[in-house]
């Protein structure tokens, strides 16, 4: 019963630090923004939904680093990778949620029509 009193503490102890900061919702809801545009447009003027894919992650991915790059330039600090990667996080949702639901139409199926 010790051990698992002790296993149950420790595991509530270290998931502290699996919390989710309101400034890294943020920037996830930024690249979900930055990435649905970018697919929008892309598939709208190709219809190819692999470019579409990859280019949509590969802009929410360059918009966070940049910001991240922008924000250490002018406060002095260390990138913050974490929060670059969470708005690579928040455009990889958006762009599997497109990608999920964009594409061909299922056409119907020819119906013999029987007298």
């Amino acid at each position: 019963m010790f051990f698992i009193a002790l296993f149950l503490f420790t595991y509530t102890h270290f998931s502290y630090s699996q919390q989710i900061s309101n400034d890294q919702l943020k920037h996830a809801g930024a690249g979900f923004v930055v990435s649905s545009i970018t697919y929008t447009t892309i598939y709208a003027t190709t219809k190819n939904k692999k470019l579409a894919f990859y280019l949509s992650i590969g802009s929410s991915l360059l918009a966070g680093f940049a910001k991240e790059y922008i924000d250490s330039r002018e406060f002095n600090t260390k990138l913050d990778t974490g929060e670059a990667l969470a708005t690579g996080v928040g455009g990889f949702v958006a762009t599997t949620s497109f990608s999920l639901f964009i594409g061909k139409k299922k056409k119907p199926k020819d119906v013999a029509l029987v007298n």
